[in-house]
């Protein structure tokens, strides 16, 4: 599980550098709005995810003992699925809200207003679909091979 977690993140970082390498490269207006929007008002955002991402698991993951420790797999797991969240947020919000962000907080600051709770909501939708896609999945089929000619070695094996 660990090697796939690595190989994910690697993964995701190589598709978001290629995305941004073709709109820099190719400089076509109604693209470039795209990064420019997040420049100016989503910097912080934008290099967060990058270290949450990449950077973190790159550099923790890269090691085999951290890809064996099953408590130490599950908080990498859990800070990437949140930062893929922000991720997909940071894609959506600012082409709508632009600089007009205000995080949950009314006019004036000191007042919860619906966007907060719809904000969680939708984390939470998010996480309640991701675990329903996994759990469907992972009861269609055996996760163990039965009779297989390997099993008791492979259960069994250490380096």
């Amino acid at each position: 599980m660990g090697k796939w977690v690595f190989a994910v993140s690697m993964l995701w970082s190589y598709l978001w550098f290629c995305q941004y390498m073709l709109i820099w490269y190719s400089d076509i207006p109604e693209e470039v709005t795209y990064f420019k929007e997040r420049y100016d008002h989503y910097m912080t955002g934008m290099w967060a995810i990058f270290a949450c991402n990449f950077a973190i698991p790159f550099y923790v993951l890269i090691a085999r003992d951290a890809k064996r420790n099953v408590k130490f797999l599950w908080r990498v797991g859990v800070i990437i699925f949140i930062t893929h969240f922000l991720d997909l947020y940071m894609a959506v919000i600012p082409g709508t809200v632009h600089g007009h962000l205000e995080w949950g907080m009314g006019e004036h600051g000191h007042h919860i207003t619906f966007a907060w709770w719809f904000e969680i909501g939708m984390f939470l939708g998010f996480l309640g679909l991701f675990i329903m896609i996994v759990t469907n999945a992972l009861s269609k089929a055996r996760l163990i091979p039965v009779n297989h000619p390997y099993l008791n070695e492979s259960e069994n094996h250490s380096i």
